[in-house]
């Protein structure tokens, strides 16, 4: 049976998530409602009906004379979208490293792993990015489900858009990022495995310090694991 239709105000709030996350919009940029109609190809009356959402969420204000803004970025809505991960993601890694079963690490762990031998046998395309983009936040939206709480569900939600405005590389991560990100996920799954709360914590922090510190341009953290014992 197919689920009913999604209300013309939640359709136009996933229509406008969407756009965030193909970077068909861009931090700061001015729209116009009228744009905004045809960007999400939906009615009026639905944007108008989003866009108080949109403000109250703070990806989107306006501006008198000027029109909508787009959330823009500065290092106060950096800073405070990456605490917000910590505090969020680091709960929700100790609750699936309780509740998480065995098959269920080893199908991510081997998930993981093919998308990391098929990068070192070339070429990283598009479709592999996508694919590993979709792990990657997938992963992380997992872990925040389990808690089976709604309330931390939308706050995720809500700020790993923000986070997708703040890093700029479009819907997919970049062929020299996919490396990193597929091995500091192993590193976490490894603890998962272990089911070492200690060591939960402290590699999901360093994960999240990892992106934080790569979109003020700064050297990512040293990692004293390697995954080629896994390969």
């Amino acid at each position: 049976m197919s689920s009913p239709p999604l209300p013309l105000r939640a359709q136009a709030y996933e229509n406008f998530r969407q756009q965030i996350l193909q970077a068909n919009v861009r931090p700061g940029q001015f729209i116009t409602q009228r744009e905004l109609v045809q960007l999400l190809d939906m009615p009026l009356g639905a944007v108008r009906e989003l866009v108080p959402r949109l403000e109250a969420e703070g990806l989107l204000r306006t501006v008198p004379q000027r029109g909508l803004q787009i959330a823009q970025v500065d290092l106060k809505l950096i800073h405070n979208a990456f605490a917000l991960r910590r505090m969020l993601e680091c709960e929700a890694a100790l609750h699936f490293g309780v509740v998480a079963t065995d098959d269920d690490l080893a199908a991510i762990e081997a998930a993981h792993l093919d998308v990391v031998r098929r990068a070192r046998r070339g070429p990283i395309d598009d479709a592999l990015l996508s694919e590993a983009t979709a792990l990657d936040w997938g992963l992380h939206d997992r872990m925040i489900d389990t808690l089976g709480n709604a309330l931390a569900s939308d706050i995720y939600r809500v700020n790993s858009l923000r986070v997708r405005l703040i890093r700029l590389e479009g819907s997919t991560m970049e062929a020299d990022v996919l490396p990193w990100v597929m091995q500091e996920h192993l590193w976490i799954v490894q603890a998962l495995k272990s089911r070492d709360p200690v060591a939960i914590v402290a590699r999901v922090r360093h994960h999240i310090d990892s992106a934080h510190r790569r979109v003020l341009g700064q050297p990512r953290p040293p990692m004293p694991w390697s995954m080629e014992n896994l390969l």
